[in-house]
């Protein structure tokens, strides 16, 4: 796990960093520009080479102060340097001022003009260091500058070589805690292109530690690659308390087994099937389950879908549960400790189903027709869910089940911090008392005690062809047979989240849901080998 930050989470470390007299301000702004260049000569040795030309943007925060670093550094390397600062540089904070006056003695700084875009033609680089992670309200006055950054590039482009964009901690226009653009009302009506006033980067360095915004919605695609520059703070330091932190999802945990162990020690799940020509969701879920490591794993099927289950099925156990007094009598069996209940089921069964599963008071996922069947009334499923509980849904049952939250997540914002996809599965987990699992590329899992934690499947972890029938099934069995081998709820999830894109990395494009549980031995491999 690696901790992402909020603005004022960062400023808090800074801050603490400075008032126990470890650095000054003026010393973490030079480390910042410092690592903006050194990030920028590693991603580009071409640049590294020779003396460029760069236009750095600097705005009327600490930001723009890191951009003055930037500038002079780069003079320093022989590079020619355009500077253009947005606001007055009397008003600027004392560190940044500190720094615009360091440049003044190199080089002269211009006016960025309210819809003056400035000229990069014939500039390898272009730093954006106008707001970061400062940005609590939309940007009026820089909307020529903000869309000619951000406008498609391609070699030739706009009169001549095309410009690096570089942006230093985050593209200007990003809210830093959500990942979504704020929106100028200037802009409101004019095509989607226009409307969202942000610049795009082709690299982001930020400083200590990734932000919530790098990873979640609109983030990923506009900050590009991002860069991680340490500046010298302890990582402890000002740490918010454990139920405000957010952290990236970097890998499982320990799955191994051990060699004492028998098959009971690993778990038993049991998921269950709606009837005939609806039992390939379960079978995938099931699958999954096992795949993962639970010791057995259960179909539970009406009569009618048996045959047809059996026909498809080796390892794998079956058993007939047609109605709710069925499904109360298997589960006195006390060895089945993780249920799967929802891909396939069918929202009649669920209703049906589900209160006997929760009952039992046993590890219990639910997806698909198990949410989507309390849809009309979400509070009579909440009453019935414990802490043992995952809940994963994909962003329309989400909006069933947390219409509220959904609203609030799809409205424009017009000021930051901005409510983003960690606040309202934060507090979906808290109106639950359970995990919940919010699917999408930039996944987030939640736990009723706030803990929350992001699974980005961007960049390197990009896994497109994951939009395919049945890839939620596997997910959803992966997550009850992690379960099933004794982990905790959100454990289990974000386990489950990070192999269900590393088995999807593994087998490539071209995947169907099959392939998942396939790719699985080969990635427990590479973990465990």
């Amino acid at each position: 796990m690696a901790e992402l930050l909020t603005a004022a989470q960062m400023r808090a470390i800074e801050t603490a960093a400075m008032a126990s007299g470890e650095v000054s301000g003026l010393e973490l702004m030079e480390r910042a520009g410092a690592g903006v260049v050194a990030a920028i000569m590693q991603e580009w040795p071409e640049l590294d080479a020779a003396a460029q030309r760069a236009l750095v943007l600097c705005g009327p925060g600490n930001n723009g102060g890191d951009g003055f670093v930037i500038a002079r550094l780069l003079a320093e390397r022989d590079w020619e340097v355009e500077v253009c600062l947005y606001g007055d540089a009397d008003r600027l904070p004392p560190d940044a001022r500190a720094n615009c006056e360091r440049w003044c003695e190199i080089g002269e700084v211009l006016p960025l003009e309210p819809d003056l875009e400035p000229s990069s033609s014939g500039a390898a680089l272009v730093v954006d260091a106008l707001f970061g992670t400062g940005l609590t309200r939309p940007i009026r006055g820089l909307g020529l500058t903000l869309l000619d950054l951000a406008e498609p590039r391609g070699q030739g482009g706009r009169g001549g070589a095309t410009p690096r964009i570089v942006a230093v901690d985050l593209p200007s226009g990003l809210c830093s805690d959500s990942g979504r653009v704020l929106r100028d009302a200037d802009f409101v009506g004019l095509p989607d292109r226009l409307e969202a006033a942000a610049a795009r980067a082709d690299l982001t360095v930020t400083f200590h530690a990734r932000k919530l915004g790098h990873v979640l919605a609109e983030g990923p695609e506009l900050c590009g690659k991002v860069v991680v520059a340490p500046i010298g703070l302890d990582a402890r330091r000002a740490r918010p308390a454990r139920r405000e932190r957010a952290e990236e999802v970097t890998g499982p945990g320990a799955l191994g087994k051990a060699g004492s162990g028998h098959k009971y020690s690993h778990g038993h799940a049991l998921v269950l099937s709606g009837g005939f020509g609806r039992t390939g969701a379960a079978r995938l879920a099931a699958r999954a389950a096992l795949r993962v490591g639970a010791g057995l794993v259960t179909l539970g099927a009406p009569g009618a879908a048996q045959m047809e289950i059996a026909a498809q099925i080796t390892a794998l156990m079956l058993r007939r549960v047609e109605e709710a007094e069925d499904l109360a009598a298997l589960l006195g069996d006390a060895r089945l400790n993780a249920l799967c209940l929802g891909p396939g089921l069918g929202q009649e069964r669920a209703r049906d189903l589900v209160p006997v599963a929760l009952e039992k008071g046993r590890a219990v996922l639910l997806d698909a027709d198990a949410l989507s069947a309390f849809a009309g009334d979400p509070d009579e499923l909440f009453d019935m869910l414990h802490e043992g509980c995952v809940l994963t849904p994909h962003g329309g049952e989400f909006a069933r089940l947390f219409p509220d939250l959904a609203e609030q997540l799809a409205a424009r914002p017009a000021t930051g911090p901005a409510f983003s996809r960690v606040d309202v599965a934060r507090e979906a987990a808290r109106q639950a008392g359970c995990t919940v699992l919010l699917k999408g590329p930039d996944t987030v899992i939640a736990a009723p005690d706030g803990r929350a934690s992001v699974h980005a499947a961007v960049g390197a972890r990009s896994a497109p062809w994951l939009a395919t029938a049945g890839a939620g099934d596997v997910l959803a069995g992966l997550i009850a047979g992690l379960m099933a081998r004794g982990l905790p709820p959100f454990q289990a999830a974000c386990s489950g989240a990070w192999l269900h894109v590393e088995a999807a990395l593994a087998f490539g494009p071209g995947l169907i849901a099959e392939d998942l549980p396939e790719a699985l031995p080969g990635v427990l491999r590479g973990l465990v080998g």
